[in-house]
């Protein structure tokens, strides 16, 4: 398990510099940047000489591998560099901003968790046909919905025609009641359409005819027996959701009016702040990072056979 850690632990580092380096390269190779546009505002005011003065000492006329290499080691130091739109320090501006996030997406995800597998469970667990073909078929719709568009439904209904739950800000736990289930529906769906699947073929697998055969009522090999064995796909996808819900916030911030990462992602983008955009993609790195290893851990503790096999 020491050796299987460590192994992980290293790819985990691969993956962190192989994002920054990408995002360092497509960054680059865009046309323009945040001081490129604050520079052609002085245009009228300031010299060719006096602009390019202002770019050498930023670093900007080096060479791509030069910048590269102070990029990168400033970053391995935790110094993400400069907004150049505000001046502050980019891992500063991530971090202040963090907890909004992350308390949005930890309850999209628990909500996610828990009504997709609310779903899947009774969906295989009911002997009534037609109840079972409704409720597997509502994954496939809530899917297919759109996220921008079920938060500015929820915003209309929920809030203006209702007034049962606020439709903007950070103020108070309802006005985190809108934006998580917004990102919690397309995850919940897409984590109930698995465990259904896995549901269906571990509650088929002989095991489960030999617990009958014992006795065991069907709760227990409903809960105990089929779910433990059918939960491993469903976590795989909970982790990779879990980025994506990160990755959607910037809509649902962007629609909820609320300050977090994702409306700072909008702004760095809107502005081209290089610095603070490969800040936010190192972030969404490190979180595919870190759920990957926790549910890489788990496993073995979910079957054993895997801590075995590692």
């Amino acid at each position: 398990m020491r050796r299987y850690l460590v192994r992980r632990l290293l790819q985990a580092v691969v993956v962190l510099w192989a994002a920054f380096t990408v995002s360092f390269i497509v960054l680059f190779l865009l046309p323009g940047d945040s001081l490129s546009i604050k520079l052609g505002g002085l245009e009228g005011t300031a010299t060719r000489e006096q602009i390019d003065a202002v770019r050498g000492a930023n670093g900007l006329d080096d060479p791509i591998h030069v910048q590269y290499a102070h990029a990168l080691g400033d970053a391995l130091t935790g110094d993400l560099g400069t907004s150049a739109q505000t001046g502050a320090p980019v891992a500063g501006t991530i971090v202040d901003a963090l907890p909004q996030t992350l308390q949005l997406t930890g309850v999209a995800m628990v909500l996610a968790v828990l009504g997709g597998g609310g779903v899947a469970l009774a969906a295989t667990f009911t002997r009534l046909r037609a109840l079972r073909q409704v409720l597997l078929s509502l994954p496939a719709i809530g899917i297919s919905m759109p996220g921008f568009w079920v938060g500015l439904l929820l915003v209309q209904v929920v809030s203006f025609q209702w007034g049962l739950l606020p439709a903007m800000g950070n103020e108070g736990w309802e006005s985190v009641v809108l934006p998580a289930l917004t990102l919690a529906l397309p995850a919940g769906a897409m984590v109930a359409q698995v465990l259904a699947k896995s549901m269906t073929t571990a509650l088929a697998e002989p095991y489960v005819e030999t617990a009958r055969a014992k006795g065991a009522g069907r709760v227990r090999i409903h809960l105990r027996h089929a779910l433990r064995n059918a939960s491993l796909p469903a976590l795989t996808l909970a982790a990779v959701v879990s980025g994506n819900v990160l990755v959607e916030s910037v809509v649902v911030e962007t629609v909820f009016s609320r300050a977090g990462i994702g409306r700072l992602t909008a702004a760095a983008v809107d502005n081209q702040d290089v610095a603070m955009v490969q800040g936010v993609v190192l972030l969404a790195a490190l979180v595919f990072v870190l759920v990957a290893l926790v549910v890489d851990l788990l496993y073995p503790v979910l079957d054993p056979r895997v801590g075995r096999a590692v």
